[in-house]
């Protein structure tokens, strides 16, 4: 049996002293100061771009990082069965990725065109990839034996890009996790924030992932007062129970929100940690996921899980420099701007900066034009940026924007307008699915994720909101959507984007009578599936779910009118 190695367990007393003084400095003071200043968002908001970093001795296995780890979980209550705990627990006495360069690693986030990198310095499974020392459970007591964050702190500071932690106040490892004991966690808990805080130099993010936990689960009341004092100007996301400073839609791109800081984390493969060939997403799928990020007015954490060796694979930093070499020429379309006027969608989005605009179509969707909304500024002038020409007329319907489809870029074609005035002036405003025969109509479903129609509700597939879906409950491998048109319409083209690839044979139907007739049978969907078929005419319109790997999603649904 493999010696299971087992965490360096300090006196109470000694761990109560490691947050007492926070309790005592802050008391009543505390609520006060769960928050940062607007002004030290500043530099987040001009970033838009950063790196995530999920790595681990895990990488060993292939499998994801914390979650394939077996054993009870307590919280939340749940238990992994992938890797048998007494063997997940044990890879850190294999580590030893003498191919790690920081140096290295920051060069490729800074080729990447990113401004700041946030790494694990410990996730759910409570291997701690700094030298704690509340714990025996950490790399420098891995063959490889040094501290990972301190070098990568350095390369980071030496670099000039901002540095963030990952560090997860869930651990399914730890004895006192989630048992009567659970407050000798906290202290443990907040001590090794408080290490964290004080050996690496300067801070710029503090990334929890508190699993939905509530704030006493994590003391933080306490816990993140202390962060702001160690670390003045220290941005905290949302995720110990707390709002702080910014939302963290995961895997998905946000929902345009410009009244509060907001970051979509997102993988580059499909896994957060490294798996031997993981599917990589195309330089289109990057750039679309940046533009509708950055059109939303939120910044994009993409994440890159190293190898074994310490290096990052090969084709992932590929893939990083293609972005990078993207932001170089349009990057002034991307930086230091805010979201808007223009609503994200399908389409594409845009962003401003004082008297300008930037359209970023990435999605024409067989369109002639982009339908654009009256605004209450006079369009000065207009340029393609990525070459061609554009015609710009404004109809009694709103301003129409035509860019002739051999000059249209295959990435992003991004159009400047310049307004006779600042931007931010004008209110954001949504542009529709123009001759979408879906859009906004009654839906059903065969089944909503947990009963939350509010979220999840069939509505969602036909809003014409690009972050919002209609997802099943996990397991379901059948389902069906359907829509009313309102009235019989001739149709010959949907539209159909799916989330997570699960979906492996799908029909469409028509009802007729009290019967349902199928009229294109289908495999994969994927991320946009377009489908073109003879025309059908009908009022009821369903998308029938034959098979599926796992819970169907559906972003958005949309049937067009014969032309």
């Amino acid at each position: 049996m493999i010696q299971r190695q087992s965490l360096l367990i300090l006196p109470a007393a000694f761990l109560f002293l490691l947050v007492l003084p926070t309790a005592l400095l802050y008391g009543a003071e505390a609520d006060q100061t769960l928050h940062a200043d607007e002004n030290d968002l500043q530099w987040f908001r001009d970033a838009k771009f950063g790196l995530f970093i999920h790595w681990g001795p895990v990488s060993l296995k292939g499998t994801e990082i914390g979650w394939s780890r077996g054993g009870d979980r307590k919280f939340p209550d749940s238990r992994g069965s992938q890797v048998p705990a007494e063997v997940y627990d044990n890879l850190y006495q294999e580590f030893n990725p003498t191919k790690f360069n920081a140096d290295e690693w920051a060069a490729v986030a800074k080729a990447a065109g990113m401004k700041y990198l946030v790494f694990t310095t410990k996730h759910h499974d409570g291997f701690c990839m700094f030298d704690s020392q509340l714990s025996d459970y950490k790399i420098t007591n891995s063959p490889f034996k040094r501290d990972v964050v301190k070098e990568l702190a350095d390369a980071c500071h030496k670099a000039n890009l901002k540095l963030g932690f990952y560090h997860s106040p869930p651990d399914w490892r730890h004895p006192d996790y989630f048992t009567e004991n659970h407050e000798r966690y906290i202290q443990y808990l907040h001590g090794q924030v408080r290490e964290l805080c004080s050996n690496y130099g300067k801070v710029s993010i503090l990334w929890y992932d508190g699993l939905g936990g509530k704030p006493e689960d994590w003391g933080s009341y306490e816990m993140i007062p202390m962060v702001y004092k160690m670390q003045p100007g220290i941005l905290i996301n949302n995720r110990a129970g707390l709002p702080c400073d910014y939302d963290t839609p995961e895997q998905r791109v946000g929902k345009f929100q410009n009244d509060r800081a907001w970051e979509t984390c997102m993988t580059i493969c499909q896994q957060w940690a490294w798996k031997p060939d993981d599917r990589l997403k195309s330089l289109k799928e990057c750039i679309d996921i940046l533009v509708r990020t950055v059109g939303g007015d939120g910044n994009l954490l993409l994440n890159v899980g190293p190898m074994p060796t310490g290096e990052i694979e090969p084709r992932q930093v590929d893939r990083l420099k293609e972005i990078g070499a993207w932001l170089k020429k349009y990057g002034r379309t991307i930086y230091n701007t805010r979201g808007g006027p223009f609503i994200t969608g399908s389409w594409g989005g845009s962003t401003y900066r004082g008297d300008m605009v930037f359209l970023h179509v990435v999605d024409w969707d067989d369109r002639e034009s982009i339908l654009l909304p009256k605004i209450d500024k006079t369009i000065v002038s207009s340029r393609v940026l990525t070459g061609g020409e554009a015609s710009i007329r404004e109809t009694e319907k709103g301003i129409e924007v035509v860019v002739p489809s051999d000059q249209r870029d295959e990435l992003d074609t991004i159009i400047a307008l310049r307004l006779d005035g600042p931007a931010r002036d004008v209110p954001a405003m949504a542009l529709p699915l123009f001759h979408s025969l879906s859009s906004g109509r009654e839906a059903q479903c065969s089944n909503v994720y947990q009963n939350n129609n509010w979220a999840h509700g069939p509505a969602k597939a036909f809003d014409d909101d690009a972050s919002t879906r209609w997802a099943t409950d996990s397991g379901v491998k059948q389902a069906w959507l359907s829509v009313d048109l309102g009235e019989p319409k001739t149709f010959d083209r949907a539209v159909i984007r799916e989330a997570y690839d699960r979906v492996q044979e799908f029909e469409l139907q028509i009802k007729q009578g009290d019967s349902w007739k199928p009229f294109y049978q289908g495999r994969t969907i994927g991320e946009k599936k377009t489908i073109q078929f003879d025309p059908v005419t009908g009022r009821h319109v369903r998308l029938q779910i034959l098979d599926a790997k796992d819970g169907p999603t559906i972003w958005e649904f949309q049937i067009f009118e014969a032309k």
